[in-house]
C-alpha cells in the first residue's frame, strides 16, 4: 500500500458497530429518500477517468456471477493537490435502480463500508493527480444475493459527500437467453433500425405468472440512455418465454462511433490536427462533418468505450497525462432551440455544461473542449432540445443504418411471489 498519506484505521469492532447503526439508520430514514434513481455519475469535477468493469476484460459490463470468483475493478483519478481518504459502500437496488428497501444485513456479507487502500501518486505529468483502485467483492464487502447494486465512493467519515456512483450487477443464472437481430418490420425503418427478438428458456425454473413476475431489459452498447424494458412476453410455452412483439425492442441502428487517439502527446496521431504544450496540454482534433451519406460505410469502433493508454510512459494509470481536447463540428443547428453535446462512455453519456458545444454562427460550426486523460476514445454528437433536455437524438449528426455493428445486453429480472427483491436470473451480451 502506498503510504503517501496516513488514513486512520477503523478497528473491526467499530465497523461491526457501524453495521448496527446502518440498520437503525435505514429504518429511520425517510421513505422519499429511498425513491432516488441511482445512475453512473461523478459528483466532483476533480474526479476523472472513472473505469468500472469486470476485471476479466477491460471496459466490459460490471457484472459478476453470485458466489463465483468474478471480480469488479474500479479505477479513478483525483486531480486535487494532496491525498484524500475515500471510503465506499454498496446498496441493493430494484430493477428500476431505486433502493430495494432491504437492510444491509439482507444483502451484504462482512461490513457495510470500507476504505480504499490502493492509491498512487502520478509521475512525470504536467497534471498531478492521485490514482485510486479497488476490487470487489473482497474480504470486507461481498454481496450475498443477486440483483442490481450501486457502488458509492465518498470521503471517509462523510458518507453524504459522495464523489461517484456506479451501477453493477450480480447474477444468479437460472435461464438461457437466445437473441435474434433482424430488420424492422416497418418498411420506412428497415434500412435504419434493428429489431431484437428474445427467447428465454427456463426448464428448471417454475415461473408462476410470467405476466407479472418477469421483466426483460435490453440495452444497446451498455448505454443507459438507449434501453427498453418489456413488461410481459407475448408468447408463453412450456418452459419458454418469447419476446417478439413487433411494437417493442426496436432500436435505431445509429452509426459507428467517431474516435480519436491521444496515446501520445508528442506526435499527431489519428484525427489529431495539432498539439500545443504550455502550462497545460492542448489537443486540437480535426473538424468533424455530419454524416449525411445515404449508404452505410463500415469503420471500426469500440461501441462507445474508452481505454486509458500512454505511449509516452510505462504505466498509463499513473504516468498518463491530461490534455484539453478541442472538438469542432461543422454544420447548422437542425432546429432553432437546442444544443449539441459530445458523449461516450468516458462521460457516462451524460449531458452537462462540460461536454456542451458552443455554436459559432459566423463560421457555421460548433466547438468546445474537454479535459481528458491520454488514451483511445469513442464519441458521438447528440442533439438535445432546449425545452426538454431528456429529448435527445443521436442520429441527426451521425445517421442511422441497419448494418451498424452494435453490441446489445439483455437482462432478465424475476421477483418470486412473496420475495422482497428483484433477482437477476439471466444475462446475454450479443452483436448484430
Amino acid at each position: 500500500m502506498n503510504n503517501l498519506f496516513k488514513i486512520p484505521y477503523k478497528q473491526p469492532g467499530a465497523t461491526r458497530f457501524a453495521i448496527v447503526l446502518a440498520v437503525l439508520f435505514y429504518f429511520a430514514f425517510p421513505a422519499s429518500a429511498q425513491e432516488e434513481v441511482f445512475v453512473d455519475r461523478v459528483f466532483h469535477s476533480a474526479i476523472r477517468s472513472v473505469e468500472f468493469h469486470n476485471a476479466a476484460k477491460e471496459q466490459s459490463l460490471p457484472l459478476i456471477t453470485l458466489n463465483s470468483s468474478d471480480e469488479l475493478s474500479l479505477r479513478f483519478d483525483d486531480l486535487r493537490q494532496g491525498g484524500r481518504s475515500y471510503a465506499y459502500t454498496i446498496e441493493h437496488c430494484d430493477m428500476n435502480w431505486k433502493s430495494s428497501g432491504l437492510s444491509p444485513i439482507d444483502y451484504l456479507e462482512g461490513f457495510t463500508e470500507d476504505r480504499i487502500n490502493d492509491y498512487t501518486v502520478s509521475l512525470n505529468t504536467m497534471q498531478g493527480y492521485m490514482h485510486y483502485s479497488l476490487s470487489l467483492p473482497n474480504q470486507v464487502i461481498k454481496p450475498k444475493i443477486d440483483g442490481n447494486y450501486v457502488l458509492k465512493v465518498y470521503e471517509e467519515g462523510y458518507p453524504e459527500r459522495i464523489m461517484l456512483t456506479r451501477r453493477f450487477y450480480v447474477m444468479n443464472p437460472s435461464v438461457v437467453i437466445k437473441p435474434e437481430v433482424i430488420a424492422s418490420s416497418q418498411i420506412a425503418r428497415r434500412k435504419s433500425n434493428q429489431k431484437i427478438n428474445i427467447t428465454v428458456e427456463h426448464p428448471q425454473l417454475a415461473i408462476q405468472n410470467p405476466y407479472t413476475d418477469v421483466r426483460l431489459v435490453v440495452r444497446q452498447n451498455s448505454r443507459p440512455d438507449v434501453e427498453q424494458m418489456v413488461d410481459r412476453p407475448n408468447q408463453i410455452r412450456a418452459g419458454v418465454l418469447v419476446y417478439n412483439d413487433l411494437r417493442t425492442l426496436e432500436f435505431s441502428g445509429s452509426n459507428e462511433f467517431r474516435k480519436f487517439d491521444i496515446r501520445t502527446l508528442r506526435l499527431q496521431s489519428e484525427r489529431v490536427e495539432r498539439i500545443y504544450k504550455d502550462s497545460v496540454n492542448t489537443v486540437q482534433l480535426l473538424p468533424d462533418q455530419p454524416y449525411t451519406a445515404s449508404n452505410y460505410s463500415y469503420s471500426f469502433d469500440e461501441n462507445g468505450d474508452f481505454f486509458i493508454r500512454n505511449q509516452d510512459g510505462r504505466e498509463p494509470a499513473t504516468d498518463g497525462d491530461y490534455a484539453y481536447v478541442t472538438f469542432t463540428l461543422e454544420g447548422v443547428p437542425p432546429s432553432g432551440s437546442g444544443s449539441v453535446y459530445v458523449v461516450g462512455k468516458f462521460n457516462d453519456y451524460r449531458l452537462s455544461s462540460d461536454n456542451k458545444l458552443v455554436y459559432d454562427a459566423e463560421r457555421s460550426r460548433y466547438y468546445g473542449s474537454m479535459y481528458l486523460k491520454q488514451g483511445l476514445y469513442d464519441y458521438q454528437y447528440v442533439w438535445a432540445e432546449s425545452d426538454d433536455p431528456k429529448k435527445t437524438d443521436h442520429t441527426l449528426f451521425e445517421g442511422s443504418f441497419f448494418e451498424t455493428k452494435n453490441k446489445y445486453q439483455a437482462f432478465l429480472y424475476y421477483r418470486h411471489p412473496g420475495s422482497r427483491w428483484d433477482q437477476l436470473i439471466g444475462f446475454q451480451e450479443f452483436n448484430n
